[in-house]
Order: structure tokens, then sequence, then C-alpha cells
């Protein structure tokens, strides 16, 4: 179990590491043009989309780097708390731009980091 924790969190934290790299270093028609499901830029500030980019990074790195360098392990499980209720929002933002399919995506990034944190704490936590 231990080993698809890893899995899961590595991709987890290499997806969400590169999309907060993107928001943060792409201009707005630059992310947009990145696909269809990218439009949801349109509703947001620049000044909310470097935030949000900022919050997909440090979460990446907090899945991670806590875990790695052995320094607070506990926080892996917080990381990943934090990162289902920052995709609820996600979620909701879709809800309200009536873009179903892509919602579906987001509520499965949700259980991916429910099972993230649900695994480090009750399966397999860092001793």
């Amino acid at each position: 179990m231990n080993t698809a924790l890893w899995i899961v969190t590595g991709a987890l934290a290499v997806g969400f590491a590169a999309g907060g790299a993107s928001l943060l270093l792409m201009s707005r028609t630059r992310y947009r043009a990145l696909g269809a499901n990218q439009h949801w830029v349109d509703d947001f500030t620049p000044l909310h989309l470097k935030a949000i980019g900022s919050i997909k990074l440090v979460g990446a790195l907090g899945l991670v780097l806590p875990a790695l360098w052995n320094v607070a392990p506990i926080l892996v499980p917080f990381a990943a708390t934090g990162l289902m209720l920052f995709m609820a929002g996600a979620a909701t933002t879709r809800f309200r731009r009536s873009e179903w399919g892509y919602m579906l995506g987001d509520v499965a990034f949700i259980g991916a980091f429910a099972f993230v944190a649900w695994g480090r704490v009750a399966l397999e936590p860092f001793t």
C-alpha cells in the first residue's frame, strides 16, 4: 500500500506543481490557449490566478517534501486535505459554468486526494 500511496502522491504532486507553475508563469491568454478546459481563467483576476497557482504549487510541495525530508511528515495528509478543499472550489466553478464533464475530473482529483489523506493517516502512516 505504501508504494501505491507514493505513486498516487507523486503523480498528483507533479501534476499540481506543473499546473501551479504554469499559472504563475504564463499570461492568461497563453494559459487559456492550452485547451478548451482552461476557459475558467476568464472568471478570475490576474491576482486570483497567481494565488491559485501559488496554492497549487505549495500544496504539491506539501504532498512530498515533509515525507522525503522526514520533517513533520504528518503534514502530508493535511496537504492532501487542503487540496481536496481546493478542488471542491474548482468543482464549484465548473458547476457554476455548467462544465459537467470537467467537473467529474475535479471530483476524481478529490477522490485521489482523499485516498492519499486516508492512506497516510489510517493505512500507512509515516513513522
